[in-house]
């Protein structure tokens, strides 16, 4: 019989092996090599989009005249990024480097799990192994990855012990990696509120706001158009794939006037009811920003699992009430809900659990039946369902479990402690 530190030690290389194999299938079909070489080319994706920015963006201006270029200027770093790469062509290369942040992420979560052995937990490792593979080869396509590996360093950041200058420096690291983040893509600024009261929040949030400041004057010095992105999502409406679409998948079918068509960039719905509904879905983050505030100044920050708890209960929170939850949105849940489960002390095991179960639904839509669902197929429209409301019972249990736990259980010591002796209004006998 193994001991528990053997079957650990093992635990810990069949998840290496199990990584290994699944990345050598999917990357190489993303790369459409060997095997999975085929006539149609690389992902659209990389092909068609990024590729296109790139050949403006290197010529120091942004593709302002674009509408699908709708991110933060740090984004242009990470399209420029593959024309690093030697000896290949920038669709391979920019898959290679999704496939390095990947392993990248994958190796920072297993130095993690192996750096605590009591309170830290592989089960973060096989959450990534496991849940990339679930979204086909949609994680090595998308630049998404890259955000992602930008978020799950910052929270290991926050929490490394062996940082020399203590948590504050630890603290500042993050806040850097996080205003970086924040550059490419703005949802890591939701990694802020979980961060612990006092001087390590004042910290990690004037990092943040310098890196991003910092980032910021640096491109609108140096590439016109640079804040382009801050108006480029005002007049988009509801993407065919989000939560708040979900009504006009049923209603296409009962007689409803509306259509699919690309709009803005993006597939979406259009005709009667859609922009109401799209205002009720900006209502619904806006409702859920006020909840997350709120738990902020009740809750009891000082755990190092409440950082990532928090980040993947606001993510998730965002993502089902945007007009938006493109397959590549999954890419981020699955990387901070494996911080979550490197600390046996998450709260958020059930909404992973809830996450990982929506992939494979993700997948079977994304790209197997995608056009099919742009065209009104109901096996597609019944998993695309699935999928968005296991989403939203993942983000529904991920706040009621984070409020347990840092809120309610916080509290109860204190209410139910039995008071000193002579505190109680009572005499105490012998005095």
């Amino acid at each position: 019989m193994w001991s528990a530190m053997e079957r650990v030690r093992v635990g810990r290389w069949w998840v290496l092996l199990v990584w290994a194999l699944t990345r050598l299938v999917l990357v190489a079909g993303s790369l459409k090599v060997g095997p999975f070489a085929a006539p149609g080319g690389l992902d659209y994706s990389v092909a068609e989009v990024y590729h296109p920015w790139f050949e403006v963006l290197r010529t120091g201006v942004f593709p302002a005249h674009d509408v699908s270029w709708q991110y933060p200027p740090g984004a242009a770093g990470l399209m420029l990024w593959p024309a690093l790469v030697p000896f290949t062509d920038y669709g391979h290369a920019f898959i290679l480097l999704c496939a390095l942040c990947d392993a990248a992420v994958m190796g920072l979560l297993w130095f993690a799990a192996r750096g605590g052995a009591r309170s830290r937990s592989l089960d973060g490792c096989w959450m990534w192994t496991l849940g990339l593979p679930l979204l086909w080869t949609t994680p090595w396509n998308r630049f998404d990855i890259m955000v992602t590996a930008l978020a799950v360093a910052a929270l290991l950041a926050a929490s490394w012990r062996g940082l020399r200058g203590g948590p504050l420096r630890a603290d500042a690291l993050f806040g850097v990696l996080v205003g970086l983040g924040v550059l490419v893509k703005v949802w890591p600024v939701l990694l802020l509120l979980g961060t612990a009261r006092g001087r390590r929040s004042r910290v990690s949030w004037a990092a943040a706001g310098l890196t991003v400041a910092l980032g910021a004057a640096l491109f609108a010095a140096t590439m016109p158009g640079a804040f382009g992105f801050l108006t480029a999502q005002r007049d988009r409406g509801i993407e065919f794939e989000s939560l708040p679409a979900l009504p006009f998948q049923l209603a296409r079918h009962l007689g409803w006037s509306g259509r699919v068509g690309v709009h803005e960039g993006s597939t979406e719905f259009l005709g009667p009811w859609v922009r109401p509904v799209s205002y009720a879905g900006e209502a619904l983050s806006a409702v859920a920003m006020c909840w997350l505030l709120g738990w902020r100044a009740r809750a009891d920050r000082t755990a190092p699992w409440v950082l990532p708890d928090a980040a993947f209960t606001a993510v998730l929170l965002f993502v089902v009430t945007s007009r938006v939850l493109s397959p590549q949105y999954l890419v981020w849940l699955v990387g901070l809900a494996a911080v979550c489960l490197l600390h046996r002390a998450t709260s958020q095991r059930p909404a992973a659990l809830l996450v990982l179960l929506s992939c494979p639904f993700t997948m079977a839509v994304f790209p197997f039946m995608g056009r099919a669902l742009v065209h009104g197929s109901i096996p597609a429209a019944v998993l695309l369902t699935l999928r968005d409301l296991l989403l939203l019972a993942a983000a529904l249990l991920a706040a009621q479990r984070l409020y347990r736990a840092t809120v309610i259980r916080a509290a109860e010591p204190a209410a139910s402690a039995p008071l000193p002796p002579g505190r109680s209004g009572h005499p105490v006998a012998g005095r």
